[in-house]
């Protein structure tokens, strides 16, 4: 089991250093997240969806650089930012500034932009991030796609796992941030209660696939789970079939 969390943390770990080609960045725009200075990008017009990415990664790397937003954007307004203690955002040091505040920082963003609801999507810590949104906000979602990520129980040794993580400093990101990610593990209860569509999107040989998506698939059967083809953790983010997968799921979603 250990071996697995390891080798789960190196994936993880390597999620910022996955990209392809280039593409131009609009405009970004900042706001104060009770006192935290947070960035953002809006692009199109439509329905709001709203990204969240991984851990030691952004906004850009994960989203822009393999042409998510530009392909969402032709349907969808794509709201994406920098998670607190990520790309071009503020990186406070201490732990307490991280975890259910990163949540925080969704709730505001979505208030600063007057959007009562939207599509949520997040990979990897952004996944782990969703959820606890969900469970603590279930009302500001039309959909949830969870990319590279289940189900972090609360009480579980994953959990446990991440509480007790020794601290890695990472070049631009505190490691108060990576020891908070425990804080985002949610109830059985809390996860059995959510009642908006939930689609789970993971490669076929991602770690995360036996230790979070399966506890999640045992209680949560009614959520369907899509392969992504020959795609581990760091890689999936970056594979045509998973923003394909996005954009199918969004469409099928009944209109407001």
């Amino acid at each position: 089991m250990l071996k697995r969390l390891l080798i789960l943390l190196v994936c993880i770990t390597h999620m910022g250093a996955s990209s392809t080609g280039t593409a131009e960045t609009p405009a970004r725009q900042t706001f104060n997240s009770r006192g935290v200075a947070i960035r953002y990008t809006v692009d199109g017009h439509g329905e709001p969806v709203l990204l969240i990415h991984g851990l030691y990664s952004s906004a850009d790397i994960n989203w822009r650089l393999p042409g998510t937003i530009q392909c969402l954007a032709q349907s969808y307004q794509v709201i994406s930012l920098d998670l607190r203690g990520h790309g071009h955002s503020d990186k406070p040091q201490d732990e307490s500034a991280y975890g259910i505040e990163m949540a925080g920082d969704v709730v505001r963003l979505l208030d600063r932009l007057k959007i009562r609801k939207a599509h949520i999507v997040g990979y990897s810590l952004g996944g782990m991030i969703a959820m606890k949104l969900a469970t603590e906000h279930p009302n500001r979602f039309r959909s949830l796609t969870l990319g590279g990520m289940g189900w972090l129980r609360e009480g579980s040794a994953l959990q446990n796992f991440w509480n007790r993580i020794p601290e890695r400093d990472r070049p631009g990101t505190p490691s108060g941030c990576l020891r908070s990610l425990g804080k985002l593990a949610v109830t059985r209860e809390a996860v059995q209660s959510l009642h908006f569509p939930v689609t789970v999107l993971v490669g076929d040989h991602d770690p995360v696939r036996q230790l979070y998506v399966e506890p999640l698939q045992r209680i949560r059967p009614d959520w369907q789970v899509t392969l992504i083809d020959g795609a581990g953790h760091f890689d999936c983010i970056v594979k045509p079939q998973f923003r394909d997968e996005i954009k199918k799921w969004l469409d099928r979603q009944p209109r407001p």
